[in-house]
């Protein structure tokens, strides 16, 4: 029989073991005498005793640490209608409860319960979920490497595209720039063949009128 399983059911005394849970209610068994009933969810609710958590000066503790508390003190189990040797009983137990919270009906429950645990030899301890965890972690690791290795190569992609582009603006600019260039001398070549046809136009005007002086 396991901690986990070990429940409360309200408006009944002691603890029962839960063997199987349904829409409308639970099958469970009794520690006291051993019975198996169903009991009805909407006449009863239902406490897991490993989510059950006792208010102290501090933070909550979970109903595990009074029990171990217990289980490891030497003193002896207080008589359970004495109210006030249930509030001595866990003042040297746990001190720390806080006990304008923690109701003598709280108190009287818990060695009820602690009593019934020692009798069924239950070990008291919570679920571990540890190794569920560290398959969790194993499981996201590989996921964020990955992840980092999806994104490294397309940073060392980016910057050859752009090499390639200036190369090509280069390439485009030289090809425009090059008729530009040509243009200047196809202009001052027009200008040169005037100025010749001009100075051959003045020369053969000359000898006529020279001719005119002589006659």
């Amino acid at each position: 029989m396991e901690y986990n399983k070990i429940i409360a059911v309200t408006g009944m005394p002691g603890l029962y073991e839960l063997l199987s849970s349904k829409a409308d209610g639970a099958i469970v068994r009794a520690l006291d005498d051993k019975t198996t009933r169903f009991v009805a969810s909407r006449s009863h609710n239902f406490s897991h005793l490993e989510s059950i958590e006792v208010y102290t000066v501090r933070d909550n503790v979970n109903l595990v640490d009074i029990l171990k508390a217990m289980e490891a003190s030497p003193e002896k189990l207080p008589d359970e209608k004495d109210n006030a040797a249930l509030k001595a009983y866990f003042t040297k137990v746990y001190p720390d409860l806080d006990f304008d919270r923690v109701y003598s009906s709280d108190l009287k429950k818990m060695v009820k319960w602690f009593s019934v645990l020692r009798t069924n030899e239950i070990e008291i301890k919570l679920t571990e979920p540890a190794e569920e965890e560290e398959e969790i972690v194993s499981e996201e690791k590989p996921a964020a490497s990955t992840k980092a290795k999806a994104v490294v190569p397309e940073e060392k992609e980016n910057p050859a595209p752009a090499k390639k582009a200036t190369k090509a603006a280069k390439d485009s600019q030289e090809k425009v720039e090059a008729p530009a260039a040509e243009k200047p001398k196809v202009k001052k070549a027009a200008p040169k063949k005037k100025a010749e046809e001009e100075k051959d136009e003045k020369v053969a005007e000359k000898p006529k009128k020279a001719a005119k002086k002589k006659s």
